[in-house]
């Protein structure tokens, strides 16, 4: 049976870069408690908390209809400090500030958990990142049009926040957003359902 496409997260973000698949999809919102484990490695925490989102919206699901539950965490840091959504302009002012001329990496994970099965595959896509030297007056006008209060890093890189970088290394720029196609599609391969030759809603693909 073909499962229901179900994205675990209310982020616009994410929800736009799912979108460009043309596929029907749901969102749902996964209620994970995202409290810090000590000691964990960003990565590793961006890993078990894409798991557990999937997790527990596939344990929720009620329909006859199976669903392919996609969880995703992204996890920024500067090598020892964490860039968590700074809430404030404030805050996103001084984080901004602060990764001028610096590396800061993006870790992206993704995991697709089947709610019929609890069949699961799971994997990351970090991103790094060089922050141009940009002054102050660039970095607070940048917070007055974007406002991007919930993005890790303060930096909305599908929008004004590419002026903020200078480089990047990572092998999908949409990982930056936390929803990387590329990994996305390997995974719900290797279950089973190929993101892009699976008949979402639609007709299959010959």
């Amino acid at each position: 049976m073909l499962p229901v496409l179900v994205l675990a997260s209310r982020s616009p973000h994410r929800a736009q870069v799912l979108e460009r698949l043309g596929a029907p999809f749901e969102t749902r919102n996964s209620e994970v408690d995202e409290t810090p484990v000590p000691g964990e490695s960003p990565a590793r925490r961006a890993q078990r908390l894409a798991l557990a989102k999937a997790r527990a919206v596939a344990a929720r699901w009620a329909s006859p209809t199976p669903a392919l539950v996609i969880g995703g965490d992204q996890v920024a840091h500067d090598g020892q400090n964490l860039l968590r959504k700074p809430g404030t302009l404030a805050r996103a002012r001084a984080q901004l500030l602060a990764s001028r001329g610096q590396r800061i990496t993006f870790e992206s994970a993704l995991a697709v958990v089947h709610s019929g099965t609890g069949a699961f595959a799971q994997g990351a896509a970090p991103v790094q990142v060089r922050f141009a030297k940009l002054s102050e007056a660039e970095i607070d006008a940048y917070l007055a049009l974007e406002q991007p209060l919930d993005a890790a890093g303060a930096l909305y890189s599908e929008r004004l926040g590419a002026v903020l970088l200078e480089a990047w290394e990572g092998a999908d720029p949409s990982a930056l957003i936390g929803l990387p196609l590329n990994l996305l599609h390997r995974l719900t391969a290797e279950l089973g359902w190929p993101l892009l030759s699976t008949p979402w809603g639609g007709e299959e693909i010959p």
